[in-house]
């Protein structure tokens, strides 16, 4: 029979098994979400707790991003001593305090490291599963150069449409048409998505000419960009009516003018040659009845 020492042994023994089969790593996550401008350093924070030697420890950190959370990716692993980082976080990603801490830190943050981080704790020989904490990080950026263009016709009577795209920006930018010149006018905005803004202007005029701008702007700044839109209006005919009645009166009146000075020249000869007749016909009468009047002078 078993005596009493062996049946403290057995089930001491049981209480250590029953113990390291219901025993697992426990992982706290200090903050559950973290806020970043971008290309700035952040600590993702990640603590443990554990009853075994931390000679078989795993630590993974995974990523699901917010621009694709159908693929998750590995961002940092730590095991059995060695670390390996992912292609994508290489030179940018390391552990703050190991092998007592599973905290991270990300350098050069970029928007693109938005999303849900997963730190994963295993310590064999403990049985139960891995530890899991998750936290939330959010990058901020102000907001990118914006780009503008304008589409539609621009003769008076058209419609023209002028559109502002910001390609980043988080938060998303808030967007704004202005015409600048020559009044300051606000412009109603319709948007295309968080990325697009424009403005829709009918039945354009000389009027609807000038400098336009569209301002993004988050809190962390503000960009603009310009148009400076031209409306082309036809020239008004009735200046150009009465140029030409007047050219036309005035080559009436140089033609009238021409005709008078003609007629006046013709009758100014006519009349001098009449007079020159007459002076040629009395010459003519003088010197025919002179020698008469001689000649009986002398009977």
């Amino acid at each position: 029979m078993m005596g009493c020492e062996g049946w403290s042994l057995l089930w001491l023994g049981c209480l250590v098994s029953t113990f390291l089969q219901n025993c697992a790593v426990r992982v706290t996550v200090r903050e559950s979400s973290v806020e970043v401008v971008r290309g700035d350093s952040v600590t993702l924070p990640c603590s443990f707790f554990t009853m075994m030697p931390l000679y078989r420890l795993s630590i993974i950190w995974t990523l699901t991003p917010v621009s694709d959370p159908a693929s998750p990716m590995q961002v940092i692993v730590y095991d059995h001593g060695q670390v390996n980082e992912s292609p994508s976080f290489m030179g940018r990603v390391g552990f703050a305090g190991m092998p007592w801490s599973a905290d991270v830190i990300l350098n050069d943050t970029r928007v693109s490291d938005a999303g849900v981080f997963r730190c994963v704790v295993s310590n064999p020989p403990e049985t139960g599963d891995p530890g899991i904490g998750e936290l939330s990080l959010t990058v901020l950026a102000p907001p990118s150069l914006p780009v503008c263009l304008w589409e539609g016709d621009t003769d008076a009577g058209g419609s023209v449409k002028l559109s502002c795209m910001a390609l980043e920006g988080f938060p998303a930018p808030q967007m704004i048409w202005e015409k600048l010149e020559p009044d300051q006018i606000n412009l109603p905005v319709n948007m295309d998505g968080e990325k697009t803004g424009f403005v829709e202007i009918a039945n354009v005029s000389a009027q609807t000419s000038g400098l336009y701008r569209c301002s993004v702007s988050n809190l962390l700044g503000t960009q603009h960009c310009y148009i400076n839109l031209s409306v082309y209006t036809p020239p008004d005919n009735s200046p150009g009516i009465l140029q030409g009645v007047l050219l036309s009166l005035s080559m009436a009146l140089l033609l009238l003018a021409l005709i008078v000075l003609v007629l006046w020249l013709h009758r100014s000869a006519k009349e001098s040659k009449w007079i020159n007749s007459r002076e040629e016909e009395e010459c003519y009468n003088e010197i025919k009845y002179t020698p008469t009047l001689i000649k009986r002078s002398f009977v």
